[in-house]
């Protein structure tokens, strides 16, 4: 199975000892242990002390509301019930595998620049878009916005890269029996535009310049996520949303 099917598929081949960078660093116990749990532990962190409404509660980005009312479903409610999510799935999905427990641990360090400089492309998107769309939430503050963009990373990939493309998967392929390249297509275009789409579930009013944008945007980060796994990919996705907060703020300072 090619790299791209094994990185959405259910449960991809185990890790080797001899695996290169590339396959480690898209294993699910390097992305939980050394991306994805410090940026929940700084988001939650900073729903708490940093970031609050208008109403002296916390805020919160759409996806992991979403999230939260999904579990209500199922009669589970908690404040921490999507952080525990994603805790669970990668160590579910490392466990499925059967990957070696001392592999990833080994390799985070040393693999640190490398995870750093693959947000570098998305990072030029933001620079770019901040030139010519504000900000949907410009009435918060900074801070604020720095750790709703570290959640967006998360959540936002969790729900339309990981769940979104997994489900996809299960229809496209295994019920409908499609080619694996028309249904990865397919896959990554229709949770691309299902992502463009989710942000105008707020206050913020439809466009189809930011539209086309998001969508654009949503490729990418299905591209990436097909071939480089969830991990690299939330964390392109929040760094490229602190970017672009960080630019927005700057720009007016530096024009």
């Amino acid at each position: 199975m090619s790299r791209a099917g094994s990185a959405s598929s259910p449960a991809p081949p185990r890790l080797s000892k001899s695996a290169g960078y590339f396959q480690r660093a898209e294993a699910p116990l390097t992305s939980l242990l050394f991306l994805l749990l410090p940026l929940i532990v700084v988001y939650e962190l900073g729903t708490r002390y940093i970031s609050y409404s208008t109403h002296s509660g916390e805020q919160r980005i759409i996806a992991y509301s979403l999230l939260q009312q999904f579990f209500a479903l199922f009669g589970a409610t908690g404040r921490y019930l999507p952080a525990l999510a994603v805790v669970g799935i990668l160590i579910t999905w490392h466990i499925a595998r059967n990957d070696p427990l001392g592999s990833p641990l080994g390799h985070c360090g040393r693999d640190a620049d490398r995870k750093l400089s693959a947000c570098g492309s998305v990072n030029l998107m933001g620079f770019a878009a901040a030139r010519y769309w504000s900000l949907s939430a410009s009435r918060i503050a900074p801070s604020s916005l720095i750790v709703l963009s570290i959640g967006a990373g998360i959540y936002e990939e969790l729900v339309f890269r990981l769940m979104a493309l997994t489900i996809l998967h299960l229809l496209l392929i295994d019920i409908l029996a499609l080619k694996k390249g028309l249904a990865y297509l397919l896959m990554v275009c229709i949770s691309s535009m299902l992502f463009a789409g989710y942000h105008y579930l707020g206050q913020e009013t439809f466009v189809w310049q930011t539209f086309a944008f998001r969508t654009a945007a949503g490729l990418y980060f299905g591209a990436i996520f097909v071939f480089r796994g969830f991990g690299i990919t939330a964390g392109s996705h929040a760094a490229y949303d602190v970017i672009i907060v960080l630019v927005r703020y700057l720009l007016p300072k530096v024009s």
